[in-house]
């Protein structure tokens, strides 16, 4: 589709995806609901962000699902990824990033998809402690979101891998695992033969979150394409995200991985952003929702630092450009135009001169032959009149 998109980097637009569908359980359908009150567009719009609101998908819960054991949930998953998709895609289409406020991990999906609509190559950064690369034949609980990254390589439930029509979304050499501690057997398998990049938490604290951070992005080849972040906040440590399914013992600390996001986020290619996994219900007095949205937001000013100023350099050269241009067409205008004026003023003053010069003899007085010229007329007047 061929659709010029012009980035507006001080504009962020909130999606709601209330989805568990994919999920083992209820819970994730809350969040959106929970973030906003939580208040992640203020908090956006103190970073110096214009936040627009770009609605919510009818909400999916988790339901039971013993019938296709493999696949559970599986046509209800579709149907939530297919009513975000056009959400996302109106985002872009305003030059907005869209965040994405999930949610099972699936919702990513969707992301890609209503890029891979105005781009032909798509990359994908996928924080998360577990590596969702299970499928039909591997998974041991058939949870959907549990093959949110085989889906999206062309190698999960068919159902969610045909939905978009070309295949895979993303390719696996531009896909990186960032923060990965939790690998069932399948998954391990296919990852030692995968040019997938992935990072351990140890492996991060060993490089240093933004050393990390940067090799992760030069891998997948952000700097030539547009990109999606996931973060799936059992990334973080489950002292400090304890509400989410399944949190992480030696997930990354929130410092650690505050600096690992404030790389990901400065970076211009960026396309989309999702956030999934946090369960309200495991967060009673509402810290891990504090929590998480002062990390993402402190991420978020650093994005602002990074890319709104020198867009607005940017637009203010280009101005001054303009208006140079207009200065310039103007003198240019003007010296066009005082020749002919001038010549314009001699032809009027010139011929009146020429024709009393010839009526006067040379011997004669100008001023003797313009009488003799009015009297001649007036007899002429008088004979016509007798």
């Amino acid at each position: 589709m061929a659709v010029k998109i012009i980035r507006q980097p001080k504009k962020i637009v909130l999606i709601g995806a209330p989805s568990s569908a994919a999920a083992n359980a209820a819970g994730t359908e809350a969040a959106p609901a929970a973030l906003r009150a939580a208040g992640i567009a203020a908090r956006l719009a103190k970073a110096g962000f214009e936040v627009g609101e770009g609605g919510d998908i009818p909400s999916n819960p988790w339901r039971a699902d013993d019938e296709t054991p493999r696949a559970r949930n599986a046509r209800a998953t579709v149907r939530s990824i297919e009513a975000l998709q056009p959400l996302v895609e109106k985002a872009l289409k305003s030059g907005a990033l869209p965040v994405i406020l999930g949610g099972d991990c699936t919702v990513t999906l969707a992301a890609l998809a209503a890029i891979r609509r105005y781009h032909r190559e798509v990359s994908l950064i996928w924080c998360d402690h577990d590596a969702d690369m299970n499928t039909p034949a591997t998974t041991p609980s058939g949870y959907l979101h549990g093959m949110a990254v085989a889906h999206i390589a062309g190698q999960g439930a068919p159902e969610l891998v045909r939905f978009f029509k070309e295949p895979p979304l993303v390719r696996e050499p531009d896909i990186a695992l960032f923060g990965l501690g939790r690998i069932d057997p399948g998954e391990q398998k296919w990852l030692d033969a995968s040019p997938m990049r992935r990072l351990s938490p140890a492996e991060i604290r060993e490089l240093g979150p933004a050393a990390a951070a940067e090799a992760a992005l030069e891998r997948i080849h952000i700097f030539k394409r547009q990109w999606v972040l996931h973060f799936d906040v059992d990334v973080l440590s489950a002292d400090e995200m304890p509400a989410t399914y399944y949190p992480a013992a030696d997930g990354l600390r929130r410092e650690e991985f505050g600096e690992a996001l404030r790389v990901f986020l400065s970076n211009a290619n960026l396309a989309a952003v999702t956030i999934a996994a946090y369960v309200p219900a495991a967060d009673t007095d509402g810290a891990a929702a504090g929590r998480l949205l002062d990390l993402f937001a402190e991420a978020m000013a650093a994005r602002y630092r990074a890319l709104v100023p020198e867009q607005e350099v940017k637009e203010a050269k280009d101005v001054k450009e303009v208006e140079e241009k207009k200065e310039v067409q103007e003198v240019k205008e003007e010296k066009e135009e005082e020749p002919a004026i001038a010549e314009a003023s001699s032809a009027e003053s010139q011929p009146v001169m020429a024709g009393e010069m010839e009526a006067a003899p040379a011997s004669e007085p100008a001023s003797e032959t313009v009488s003799e010229t009015v009297s001649e007329t007036a007899g002429e007047e008088k004979t016509e009149g007798s």
